[in-house]
């Protein structure tokens, strides 16, 4: 390369605006189809456990509390996730979804990357079951 060449790459380096952005201070708009963390609806679920058995990762559990009374906790370990959708587009009720808005899901601690979606009583009465001694292996409470 001549010299010539490398001063001019250089100064016309010097002279652009850099291209970097500052990320946690300046942030662009997330993608529409971007496959973030994901979301679960129990209001019509039934329990089929479809998306559980089509999760290739196995980061869903479907802990059954009650069938006739549609009682579910949904046991989504995020570290386990590969963000794929195929719960999505499993679930035949539209109870799961992944949000675009929510992909920032680095933590701390290992015990963050466990969420338990479901009603308040349910999802405290499986945390008090499983600090207690775990579950079974079929996704139900001992």
């Amino acid at each position: 390369m001549k010299f010539a060449t490398m001063l001019s790459d250089l100064w016309e380096s010097l002279r652009r605006k850099p291209i970097t952005q500052q990320y946690p201070f300046e942030r662009t708009k997330t993608p529409e189809h971007l496959r973030g963390l994901l979301l679960y609806d129990p209001t019509n679920c039934t329990g089929c456990g479809l998306c559980v058995k089509d999760c290739p990762a196995n980061a869903i559990e479907n802990i059954v509390l009650d069938k006739k009374a549609k009682r579910f906790v949904v046991r989504y370990h995020v570290d386990r996730c590969t963000f794929c959708a195929q719960c999505v587009a499993s679930c035949r009720q539209e109870c799961m979804k992944l949000a675009n808005d929510m992909w920032e899901l680095a933590q701390l601690g290992k015990d963050d990357f466990e969420i338990l979606y479901g009603a308040e009583a349910d999802v405290q009465a499986v945390m008090a079951s499983l600090a207690n001694g775990g579950s079974n292996g079929t996704g139900e409470p001992k």
